[in-house]
């Protein structure tokens, strides 16, 4: 046994226990390993988003405007969340109510059902039979006055019946489920060309190819009431497309599922709206005593739904780069058989001379708005299966 104070012992044993450790200065979190990053990364993107998530009635709106900005599911795990849709809810919670405006209609839970009402859809609808009978009355007038009325009086007739046409389409499309709230562009003038082309482009192709234009030409109204008579149909197809698309909307739990969902909806709506056009365009070839397959005037119908449906989801600009392209084509036509006169330029006509060979006059417009429609289509389907395009407000 020894003393402390015994001069074997070093002073520095005597000085600091062995039990004692030196102490960290490193802070430990509760889990045992260190925090990196921001301590809340779902506070800094409602820090960057807040104006979105103070504006949105429902998550569903900020789930379709982070989508919009870039945000996926596999985005959405970085902020600790299983996919958007979840890290919409909680930027929701997060909002003060006094901010939001209450969401209109009926409501489940915190999701937005399209609830029914048969006063507005009665007054599209009707809006939307109107240009159907302006241009079948103005047939029907032309038919029953041929051999009465003299040729300045029948263009009278035709004129007026095409302003009241143009007039009741343009109500149409200023509401209902074919209203686009953004505008359409410059789409009404591409429209316009291809409508006329849809008259008269044959029988002026024809001319030009045996060494004309030798002076008028007679046109092909059947077409045009046969569109005419298919705006009614387009806008339920769209309100169809609409309805449903919301539905899914409202129990889609992952963005990859809700596209997967609507791809089906928007082939279901315009194979359901190409079938409801192959009538009414054979009806109206028929009566005005025609007897042409209405292949043309099918493609150009499809072309015009698709581009209004990407519209009044606030998508113009495809719908107008595809209506421009197509008068494009159209107008080539005519144009290189009339330069392929000139010397040395004969070649110029030969795919016009073989397209023509092979399906007739109309094959022109068939393969330009047959070719716009399905790569409008094509877009569509990636454009309308995203959750941005499909917000109320």
């Amino acid at each position: 046994m020894t003393r402390p104070d015994d001069p074997a012992i070093p002073a520095s044993a005597q000085e600091r226990p062995a039990e004692i450790r030196p102490r960290t200065t490193a802070r430990r979190t509760p889990g045992g390993a260190s925090r990196r990053g921001p301590a809340d990364p779902v506070k800094t993107l409602l820090h960057h988003h807040r104006d979105l998530c103070e504006r949105a009635v429902d998550p569903l709106e900020i789930a379709a405007g982070l989508e919009a900005h870039g945000l996926t599911d596999r985005t959405a795990a970085r902020y600790r969340h299983r996919d958007v849709f979840a890290l919409a809810e909680e930027l929701y919670a997060r909002v003060p109510p006094r901010t939001r405006a209450p969401a209109a209609g009926p409501t489940t839970g915190s999701v937005p059902v399209p609830g029914p009402d048969a006063d507005a859809r009665a007054a599209w609808t009707l809006l939307a039979l109107l240009p159907g009978v302006a241009c079948l009355a103005t047939a029907g007038v032309l038919r029953v006055t041929e051999g009465v009325l003299g040729d300045g009086t029948r263009a009278l007739v035709t004129v007026v019946g095409a302003v009241l046409a143009c007039l009741a389409l343009r109500a149409c499309l200023a509401r209902g489920p074919l209203r686009a709230p953004e505008g359409a562009g410059r789409a009404g003038m591409y429209g316009c060309w291809l409508l006329g082309y849809a008259v008269y482009g044959e029988e002026l192709l024809a001319q030009v190819m045996t060494g004309g234009p030798d002076g008028p030409w007679d046109g092909t109204p059947a077409p045009l009431l046969g569109l005419a008579a298919a705006v009614a149909p387009a806008a339920w197809c769209a309100h169809l497309f609409t309805v449903h698309a919301q539905r899914r909307l409202a129990g889609s739990r992952a963005l990859e599922e809700f596209g997967a969902g609507v791809r089906p909806l928007l082939l279901a709506s315009v194979t359901l709206f190409l079938g409801a056009l192959l009538p009414l365009l054979l009806l109206a070839d028929l009566g005005l005593g025609g007897s042409g397959t209405p292949v043309a005037a099918a493609c150009l119908g499809v072309l015009f739904f698709v581009a209004r449906l990407l519209a009044a989801h606030g998508l113009p600009e495809p719908g107008t780069a595809a209506l421009a392209a197509a008068c494009a084509v159209e107008a080539g036509a005519p144009a290189l058989v009339l330069a392929a006169r000139l010397p040395g330029l004969e070649p110029l006509a030969q795919p016009v001379n073989a397209l023509v060979s092979t399906g007739g006059t109309g094959a022109v417009s068939a393969l330009a708005c047959g070719g716009a429609a399905v790569g409008l289509l094509l877009h569509a389907a990636f454009a309308l299966s995203r959750a941005s395009a499909h917000t109320r407000s």
